[in-house]
């Protein structure tokens, strides 16, 4: 058996069934799937067995542990010589597996992972989240996916690894959140050969409304400090951006509230008579609030026209922008919550965020 995908699932059978159907259409044959279903009270039985005559797919159920600890699971139970850690909320192109087969044989390596992009029939949230996640503009885009990069370290929604490697580390960690990213970590520190695979891409939608965007991101912001506190040398200045941003957005919001204070207070006195400062304290006023508020719609016209040119959409353009402010001020209000707890207040334990809704 030339691979072994995984994929633990909490309450999205629809979703698997997407990714089951996905897979029927591979090119590529040689391969066997591993759902593992982690005490979901959806559950997705039927839906893989719908699947049974068309797919080599084994189906497991387990009590809630995590995606990390269900990865795991399902890795005990695969025969694959490589194991391909997918999400249920991804779809494989059909060319998929035969772009991995090709990188592998050009150029061997013990790791890999590959990008993810938005299809056609994502909703327009949906869209406007997977902009927010790989634009240049909220840092996504220059996170680790361009060959270019030193280093490409794989996400467990696409992620690729020979199983003695695998077996070698121990596979996931039990961390809850920031578990692939200290797989690849360890990855890395192993001596391993891991690549970006680009034509190993997938359809990846993500969160699919800005509530349940906004805990993924604060989780990652929290995850990204557990991480700093295993591995310092992990911490990069990428991953301080969204915190420096979501500082920034603070004090242009204090300032500008400062020049509505006195704008209000111009309009108070100018009603006395002999008040000459009146005028001048409005127009002072008025010009803090607009100092302190053109930075924020510069950056909204920016993400605007990126969004809408690149998914052909006024609407994704629109939504694109407070896809982009949650993906910011989410990861970034988590990533400052956990430095003051960890970094300053001295806590030890590994700090979680929004666990029992983790996987919605």
């Amino acid at each position: 058996m030339r691979y072994s995908l995984i994929i633990p699932v909490y309450n999205r059978p629809e979703e698997v069934g997407e990714l089951l159907d996905s897979l029927t259409r591979q090119a590529f044959r040689d391969f066997e799937v591993i759902v593992v279903e982690d005490g979901s009270q959806e559950r997705c039985e039927d839906v893989v067995g719908k699947y049974a005559g068309r797919l080599d797919v084994k189906y497991f159920e387990k009590p809630n542990s995590g995606p990390g600890q269900s990865r795991n699971y399902g890795a005990e139970r695969s025969q694959g010589e490589y194991l391909i850690v997918l999400d249920s909320d991804v779809v494989l192109p059909e060319g998929y597996l035969g772009a991995v087969e090709q990188e592998l044989q050009e150029n061997p390596c013990e790791a890999f992972g590959g990008p993810d992009c938005a299809h056609e029939s994502f909703t327009p949230v949906q869209k406007a989240i997977n902009y927010s996640m790989t634009s240049f503009f909220t840092t996504g885009g220059i996170r680790g996916g361009k060959k270019k990069l030193d280093k490409f370290y794989p996400r467990s929604f696409n992620m690729g690894i020979r199983r003695d490697l695998y077996e070698q580390l121990g596979g996931f960690s039990n961390m809850r959140f920031g578990e692939d990213i200290d797989f690849s970590i360890r990855i890395f520190k192993s001596g391993a050969r891991c690549r970006l695979f680009p034509e190993a891409w997938v359809w990846h939608k993500r969160r699919t409304d800005f509530r349940k965007f906004f805990r993924q991101v604060h989780n990652s912001g929290i995850a990204r400090i557990n991480l700093y506190k295993k591995y310092p040398e992990s911490l990069k200045l990428v991953h301080l951006l969204p915190a420096v941003f979501t500082i920034g957005v603070a004090l242009l919001s204090l300032v500008f509230l400062f020049g509505l204070l006195l704008v209000l207070l111009g309009l108070l006195t100018c009603r006395h008579p002999g008040c000459n400062m009146a005028p001048v304290v409005m127009l002072f006023g008025g010009l803090i609030m607009l100092v302190a508020v053109a930075p924020i719609v510069l950056y909204k016209l920016i993400i605007f026209t990126d969004s809408a040119i690149r998914n052909c959409s006024i609407r994704v353009g629109l939504l694109s922008i407070p896809a982009s402010f949650i993906q910011l001020l989410g990861y970034g209000t988590g990533f400052l919550r956990a430095w003051w707890l960890r970094c300053i207040c001295g806590r030890n334990e590994e700090l979680q965020a929004f666990k029992k809704t983790f996987y919605e």
